[in-house]
């Protein structure tokens, strides 16, 4: 998909990183080209404050966004994912282990949650980055309570996996 929408803004910088903040976000594009996160709609202004970018260009990355009937096959039914947990682990007792391994192997979800199954590590959140949007993507799972070294080491001993480490 990421591959479509870097061929529609070819040539055009900043509408295509006005494209990637609105997936991050989970902004979609309503069909008279107004941006909504869920129901609460986004100013122009407020996303291109965001982006760096003049807000009349958010508006015409929304209007060409409309006008591509495969782009806004996405952009019209996206939702964002929810809060992420991360900054928050200490106040609430979890960690995040933070997983860079080779973001096109197979199996790396899996195999971590089999790590910390075993180990009776419950999985609160799960957030896994976008290979194609983010060169050095990451796996990033919170978990209750405290990580043990023995599963780090575990985790880490796991075929794809670079490095693994903890937030608390």
């Amino acid at each position: 998909m990421w591959s479509k929408v870097r061929e529609q803004f070819e040539g055009q910088k900043v509408r295509l990183d006005v494209a990637r903040k609105m997936l991050e976000y989970g902004i979609r594009v309503s069909d008279d080209c107004g941006l909504f996160i869920g129901g609460l709609e986004v100013d122009y202004s407020a996303l291109a404050r965001d982006v760096g970018a003049d807000r009349r260009v958010v508006k015409q990355t929304a209007v060409q966004i409309r006008g591509d009937g495969f782009l806004y096959s996405v952009f019209s039914k996206i939702t964002p994912v929810g809060a992420s947990l991360v900054p928050v682990v200490a106040r609430l007792g979890y960690s995040a282990i933070v997983i860079e391994a080779d973001p096109k192997a197979a199996g790396i979800l899996s195999d971590a949650a089999g790590v910390l199954s075993r180990h009776g590590i419950v999985v609160r959140q799960a957030l896994a980055d976008d290979p194609d949007m983010i060169p050095s993507a990451k796996l990033t799972l919170v978990v209750e309570g405290q990580v043990p070294g023995t599963v780090l080491a575990e985790l880490n001993s796991l075929a794809a996996v670079r490095s693994v480490t903890v937030m608390k």
